[in-house]
């Protein structure tokens, strides 16, 4: 519940850093491609060697990471009392999502270790990756239907374990994954042509983490 004297900013806002480095990325992954198919469209059409650069690629790729992280840093500087109350929030969250694993642990067949022996995850465990998973649902579904993610969401959090806030947010860590992953296979091609393919192949899903750290449940 948000005390009466907080009055929350909407959720662009709040992450306004975030959402601005992820544009950029979105324009830097165009100008990498750029700087390969630019001079290829340039050369004379019987030349059969072109000189490419694929320092964009490389270096959009090494630098995603460390922009988001201060981006994120940022937005919290600038809104500090916020900060404080999701923290608060996610404290009570955890502990009811805690609270839920931990009946179902006590509910199953005691002394159960795992398949194969290996340790079955612990209460906290079992309360992260539950997060986790919702948060990649949540973003899934955003990607093909926005109504029904936005449904899935109100279903998450009616139960009190988790609020709509850190499901988004575990949702568009899970798009921007996919983006820096989908950065890094373009920087590792073995060839200019195929880095300058794979370059494109980021922008959908930094796109989504956009729409996802814009949206507000009402």
């Amino acid at each position: 519940m948000t005390p009466d004297c907080l009055e929350l900013p909407a959720r662009r806002r709040r992450h306004a850093r975030l959402i601005a480095a992820l544009t950029t990325l979105i324009g830097a992954c165009a100008e990498a491609a750029g700087a390969v198919y630019e001079p290829v469209a340039a050369a004379p059409p019987g030349q059969e060697t072109v000189d490419v650069s694929l320092l964009p690629c490389i270096q959009v790729s090494l630098a995603a990471a460390t922009l988001l992280d201060r981006a994120r840093a940022e937005d919290d500087a600038r809104w500090p009392t916020v900060v404080a109350w999701e923290r608060e929030e996610a404290r009570r969250t955890d502990a009811a999502r805690c609270a839920v694993a931990e009946a179902q642990e006590l509910a199953e067949q005691p002394g159960a270790s795992g398949e194969h022996g290996v340790p079955l995850p612990t209460v906290e465990q079992s309360a992260a990756m539950d997060l986790v998973s919702d948060g990649d649902e949540v973003a899934a579904r955003q990607r093909h239907d926005p109504q029904e993610a936005a449904a899935l969401l109100r279903e998450l959090v009616a139960g009190g374990e988790l609020a709509a806030d850190e499901v988004l947010d575990e949702a568009v860590d899970s798009a921007v994954l996919t983006g820096l992953l989908a950065r890094q296979e373009a920087r590792t091609a073995s060839d200019p042509s195929t880095a300058a393919e794979l370059c494109p192949n980021a922008v959908p899903h930094i796109a989504l983490a956009v729409a996802l750290a814009g949206i507000d449940l009402d």
